[in-house]
């Protein structure tokens, strides 16, 4: 049994007595004709020609001030806020008493009468009837009072914990309208990535979510089992090996938005279930895959926010491309004084960090020595959008090699605000060259180290009817949407992240 405060106790005796005088606390039908926005709206248009504008709106009570004779209330909606007006001569005194007694701030209330504008200038609906529609028994988080002009309270929410606003979204959208504005602008930049690649003749399709092999990324996986067919299964770590397997079909233009599941650690930028984008381009390489990430991106940024340029934890950052471009032995070399490209093993690069006093992590593999370098030395320096380019074979082991150079690949990954925001790569399409790289992944790293990848025999198959030369492109939805909104943390960016359990 839930245990009651002292004010939702007061409300359940309101739900009794309401309920005991035959009243529905919580009515199975309701009925609205305008938003808050379309009745203020219709009103307007209406106002020169002085017709009436009658309309039935319904939203949660979020102020109420009792004058007598008079209250005046404001309702919300998902679309804003009006004024209801209620007087007693028009509802009379029993009534008025009635709403002033067990409407309680947070109810959801339902009112209908006609539109006028009241002596301040505010546009109100002038109450002919209401009815409640739901009743909170819990009131909303502690709030900040604003009176304004015509001496209505409004409330504002206090709820500012990230911790706790993550934890009870639902409190958080009711009273916070940044919250709500911030996931209308994700969904807007849902739909303009959509809206870019369908124009550019992609096909979105949709692969599984439980696989029986898990792969095309560097991640440990959560697995789990399916009863009947007695079979491990693991939740998809990316989209990559099946959106390829679609290229084979010759389906030539493929992409997919959607969950991944990662077992890793949670940070700012890391949710153990989180919303990516990846497409898969047959006849292009990376470097038209770099120059479609930027025009995808940017025209993002601009139907998201109106703008190319956005303010993001007091900097300002420019998607308009072109965007910088940073091969990465170059930008090594200029950061740290060491050529990877003559350090062509882990023994030899770790001994010419060490000439340069650069500890580091012990008995590492080449590739991951490298990736510890960009981490230290490069990541937070690329604040605006850049592509960091041409990566070690070691860990990239679905993208093809540069000609000429077997130890480096064609991939690049983009960077913004010091943070990786997508990685791409011109596919391997080779079946025997892949299947080598597998080899090697499995004989190089240790069991359970995240870059080890599992052997995929159906993915090889595939391969071997022959698969289109190709490029392919990932990127973290979320992090987008915390550019584009300027959040710092991740779980701002989602309606629900995961978080330890209450203690």
């Amino acid at each position: 049994m839930a245990e009651y405060t002292s004010l939702e106790e007061i409300r359940l005796k309101k739900i009794e007595e309401l309920r005991a005088e035959g009243i529905e606390t919580y009515p199975t039908r309701a009925k609205r004709t305008h938003m808050s926005t379309e009745a203020i709206a219709a009103f307007e248009k209406a106002e020169e020609s002085e017709e009436e504008v009658f309309a039935v709106v319904a939203g949660r009570l979020r102020s109420a001030r009792n004058l007598g004779k008079l209250s005046f209330a404001h309702i919300e909606d998902g679309a804003g806020r009006i004024q209801l007006f209620l007087r007693v001569n028009d509802i009379g005194k029993e009534k008025l008493a009635f709403f002033a007694k067990m409407f309680d701030l947070g109810d959801f209330v339902q009112a209908e009468g006609k539109m006028f504008r009241t002596r301040r200038g505010e546009i109100s609906l002038h109450v002919s009837d209401f009815k409640l529609l739901a009743k909170a028994v819990t009131p909303l988080p502690a709030a900040k009072d604003e009176t304004l002009e015509d001496g209505t309270v409004v409330h504002h929410a206090a709820l500012e914990d990230i911790q706790l606003r993550a934890r009870q979204r639902y409190a958080d959208l009711a009273v916070n309208e940044s919250t709500r504005d911030t996931f209308r602008k994700r969904a807007a930049i849902v739909r303009s990535l959509r809206d870019f690649l369908d124009g550019r003749d992609f096909l979105e399709v949709e692969t599984p979510i439980l696989q029986p092999i898990y792969g095309g990324a560097a991640a440990q996986p959560f697995t789990t089992h399916h009863n009947q067919l007695k079979q491990e299964l693991y939740l998809r770590i990316s989209f990559e090996l099946y959106l390829k397997r679609l290229l084979v079909g010759n389906l030539e233009r493929v992409y997919e938005i959607g969950r991944d599941f990662r077992n890793e650690g949670v940070s700012y930028k890391h949710n153990p279930e989180f919303t990516q984008l990846e497409f898969y381009w047959a006849y292009a390489d990376y470097l038209q895959v770099m120059e479609l990430t930027e025009q995808m991106v940017s025209y993002a940024a601009e139907k998201a926010t109106g703008s190319m340029k956005v303010t993001y934890q007091g900097q300002e950052i420019d998607f308009t491309p072109p965007w910088n471009r940073l091969e990465m032995r170059q930008g090594l070399l200029d950061a740290c004084g060491v050529d990877i490209n003559e350090c062509r093993d882990s023994e030899t690069l770790s001994n010419a960090l060490k000439e340069k006093g650069i500890e580091h992590p012990a008995d590492a593999p080449r590739g991951k020595l490298i990736d510890w370098m960009v981490d230290e030395y490069l990541e937070e320096k690329m604040i605006q959008p850049t592509f960091l380019y041409n990566y070690p074979r070691e860990i990239s082991p679905l993208a093809k090699a540069i000609p000429g150079d077997p130890q480096t690949v064609e991939r690049f990954e983009g960077f913004v605000a010091g943070m990786e925001l997508c990685n791409a790569f011109t596919e391997l399409n080779d079946p025997i060259d892949q299947e080598q790289r597998f080899l090697e992944m499995g004989r190089d790293y240790e069991e359970g180290d995240e870059d080890q990848h599992p052997m995929d025999e159906d993915y090889l198959r595939a391969m071997r009817y022959g698969m289109p030369p190709n490029g392919g492109f990932g990127m973290g939805v979320d992090r987008l949407v915390m550019l584009l909104t300027d959040k710092h943390s991740i779980r701002e960016v989602l309606l629900f992240p995961h978080l330890r359990a209450e203690e």
